[in-house]
């Protein structure tokens, strides 16, 4: 299937780096394996995002882990979505939040967390961490088992 087929815009496209949050960029296509439960996983050991209070950059590794159902995030618009944050007023938590929370819009997952790495400052570190099992489903049980078997 082509890529303009499955409706993919930045793919193969010159980049166009958003100068602020800009979640319409994220794009899915189709998943050709929605029987198979698998693992997905992307980290973007750059992302940057400003603090809401004092406007400082704020540096992470962002980990993002999901079981697809029949929609997956497709790379470009993920690492495009992630550098929107750039120049976005958010707190550590809301920035892991906000980034899940979009993600299951965009492809209603079977289960899906996100983990922020954010660098010390003023020597604390801070890894928030939010995750999503679909609910009435094994998947929520999953959600459940992960968060409470977290440090």
């Amino acid at each position: 299937m082509e890529r303009k087929e499955e409706g993919l815009l930045a793919l193969g496209r010159k980049t166009e780096y958003k100068k602020s949050y800009a979640p319409e960029v994220l794009e899915a296509f189709e998943n050709r394996h929605p029987d198979n439960d698998y693992w997905v996983r992307f980290n973007c050991p750059e992302f940057t995002s400003l603090c809401p209070i004092t406007g400082q950059p704020d540096f992470a590794e962002i980990r993002i882990g999901y079981i697809p159902d029949k929609r997956m995030v497709e790379s470009k618009s993920l690492k495009l979505y992630l550098f929107s944050f750039r120049d976005h007023g958010a707190f550590h938590e809301d920035c892991v939040n906000i980034i899940m929370k979009d993600l299951i819009a965009l492809m209603d997952p079977k289960y899906i967390e996100v983990t922020g790495f954010f660098t010390a400052r003023g020597g604390i570190s801070i890894h928030p961490y939010a995750n999503y099992g679909r609910p009435g489903t094994p998947y929520a049980d999953l959600a459940f088992k992960r968060l409470s078997e977290r440090e």
